[in-house]
């Protein structure tokens, strides 16, 4: 079971990369320091998009609107992070403890 809590882990940790070359690459984007006139950029951005797109829209109907800022990707990040500093410690915790009979 510590397995694929740590398996677990990794894919989280891969999550929070998407999401943090999602920002960067909007950054680019916004301050036309890239285009997606670029087949290349335009791949990897609808790419990163397909990849986030299922995490984010459940938390876009839950929040409200801020205009064009998008809390989304953040929420996403928080949950990410409890779960990684939180959750799954008290799993591998309580996998790894020696069974009690009595």
């Amino acid at each position: 079971m510590l397995v694929l809590i740590q398996i677990l882990d990794i894919l989280l940790n891969v999550v929070w990369w998407i999401i943090f070359a999602q920002f960067i690459l909007s950054l680019l984007l916004l301050f036309n320091v890239i285009s997606l006139s670029n087949d290349g950029v335009r791949a990897v951005y609808a790419a990163l998009d397909r990849m986030t797109e299922p995490m984010y829209r459940p938390i876009r109907r839950v929040l409200p609107t801020f205009g064009t800022l998008d809390l989304s990707p953040m929420v996403v990040l928080i949950v990410v992070r409890i779960l990684q500093a939180v959750v799954l410690p008290a799993l591998a915790a309580q996998f790894a403890a020696p069974a009690v009979y009595g």
